[in-house]
Formats: structure tokens, C-alpha cells, sequence
């Protein structure tokens, strides 16, 4: 796997990052290994230099501030040497079987721009993301409103955005966007695209590139093979409104950039207020936990 560039973006990950580390050197593969931080305020970055101080495919970028996951990936993409990037959470963990399923998922399929894993929970169920349709006004209010529920039998109409409910197929399927946890991109197709959108700071920038690379013409494949065990949440754990408010801004900016044109306005409306009640009805659940 010496084609394969890791790009993993830390910020206060603890010893996640060592083991997710650990995990790509435990995997056989000699993988160039980018780890770019975003001035953790933790022992991530000193755990990681005392386990792999010799580490010569290892490289460590400390950024003066929190710059954001997008603008970071973008700084460990101009780092990258090889054909394929990958684009890896911290507190994720890979085996041997993980990056070359993702890059024979790639050459397999000359029109696939990029290849996601199966994230898999640590008790070994699959988690939400890795396999998804483009949340849209239409099918985020589904989800808001419980509508989904009627999927089975208004499938078209009340059609779901998560898609981890359902069968795992036996083969790669294409799938219209996948996680920026464990996300793979052939390096033509990133200069294609034009890299993650800086205008995002946490979360979304995922599907707003996946938006993108289909705009371009590229397929997005989901790939079973590539399993990946992700601990979801782990930098974001001590800042949960921080984390909360800019998902549901980076939704609003999505919403903003590619649908506001293809929707009414009412839909669009109804969506948006419906994005930050969700917020405030989290915030406000925190506080009151809080209290007790």
C-alpha cells in the first residue's frame, strides 16, 4: 500500500490517536502517514512522538490554532506523496483488510472518485454514515418528523437518507455519499474537485464533497470489505454544543449552497427552523442533564 497517503486530523483524540496509529502499522501496509494537529490542548500529539518517534512514514503537522477539519485535511493533502488519499478520524481503528479493499474498490471502477468503509461500532454493529443518500430538504424533514417510519410502505415518497439498517450487500455498491471518517480519494479526483470546502469548520464538509465529486461525474462507492471500528465522537466529547452548533450550521451552509435554487422557498423555511430547533432542543437537553 506504499499508494496510499493517510491523512488523519487531530484535536485533543488522547490515546485514539496512537492506537488508530498503531492500527495502520499493525495492518502490514507501509503507508505514508500524515497526522495533522489542530493544536490540541491534550497528550495525543506527545503519546503518538513517544510510540513512533522513529516512525520514518510518520509525519506531524502542528497548526498554530484549531484551523478546522476541512482546512486541515486540505493542509495534510498538500503533504500527501501518493495515488490515494485517505482521509482517517483519529479515533478510528482499521485491520489489514481495510486499505486494499478501499484502493481495489477504486481501480476496480475507472468512473469511482472515492470509497468509503464500513464504520462499525465497537460492539460490532454497523454505525449510521458510512452508506447514505444525500440528505436533502425533503428527506431531513422525513428524518425530523419520524416520517421515515413509513418508508416501507411509501418508499419513494418517505425514503430515508441512513441507509446502515439495511442489508449489508455482498459487493462494493454505489451510494450517493459516504464519511468523511474513513474516506478514500484517488488524488486526480481531488484535484478535480478542488479539496474540502474551508468554509466549513466541523462536520458536513464530508457530504459537501461527495456533492461535488457527483457534480463532476465520479461515483461514490460503499465498500463492506474495508471495515472500520470508529469510536465516534471522541475529540468532540467535551464540547458538545461547540460540536452541535457548528453540524447544524454546516447543514444550513449545505442547504444554502446546493438546493436553494431546486426548492420552494416554504421547504427550504420548514427545514431551517427545523434544523435549529433540533439544536436548541439538544442544547437544552445538555443543560438540564447538566443541572441534575
Amino acid at each position: 500500500m506504499e499508494s496510499v497517503s493517510i491523512v488523519i486530523v487531530n484535536f485533543n483524540a488522547g490515546a485514539r490517536l496512537a492506537d488508530c496509529v498503531t492500527s495502520i502499522v499493525d495492518s502490514g501496509c507501509s503507508a505514508q502517514i500524515i497526522v495533522v494537529d489542530n493544536a490540541s490542548e491534550d497528550d495525543s500529539i506527545q503519546r503518538l512522538e513517544a510510540g513512533y518517534c522513529g516512525l520514518e512514514n510518520l509525519r506531524i503537522m502542528r497548526n498554530g490554532a484549531n484551523l478546522g477539519f476541512a482546512r486541515a485535511c486540505n493542509i495534510g493533502t498538500k503533504l500527501a506523496a501518493c495515488q490515494y488519499i485517505l482521509y482517517l478520524n483519529p479515533d478510528c481503528v482499521i485491520d489489514g483488510n481495510t486499505l486494499p479493499a478501499l484502493v481495489n474498490g477504486l481501480k476496480k471502477r475507472p468512473d469511482a472518485g472515492m470509497a468509503g468503509g464500513m464504520l462499525i461500532n465497537p460492539d460490532g454493529t454497523e454505525q449510521a454514515g458510512g452508506r447514505r443518500a444525500v440528505p436533502t430538504p425533503w428527506r431531513v424533514l422525513v428524518r425530523l418528523t419520524g416520517l421515515y417510519r413509513l418508508k416501507n410502505r411509501y418508499p419513494r415518497i418517505f425514503d430515508d437518507f441512513l441507509q446502515h439498517h439495511e442489508k449489508v450487500p455482498d459487493a462494493d455498491m454505489e451510494v450517493e455519499a459516504t464519511s468523511g471518517a474513513c474516506m478514500m480519494l484517488p488524488r486526480k479526483v481531488i484535484s478535480d474537485v478542488g479539496g474540502f470546502d474551508e468554509g466549513y469548520f466541523l462536520h458536513v464538509e464530508d457530504l459537501d464533497l461527495c456533492m461535488r465529486v457527483r457534480e463532476k461525474g465520479w461515483k461514490i462507492i460503499f465498500v463492506p470489505g474495508a471495515k472500520v471500528v470508529h469510536l465516534k465522537g471522541v475529540c468532540g466529547r467535551d464540547r458538545p454544543i461547540f460540536v452541535e452548533w457548528h453540524k447544524h450550521w454546516g447543514l444550513m451552509r449545505f442547504y444554502r449552497k446546493f438546493f436553494r435554487h431546486q426548492h420552494p422557498s416554504a421547504l427550504m423555511a420548514v427545514v431551517a427552523a427545523g434544523i435549529w430547533a433540533h439544536f436548541l432542543a439538544f442544547a437544552g437537553y445538555l443543560a438540564l442533564r447538566n443541572n441534575r
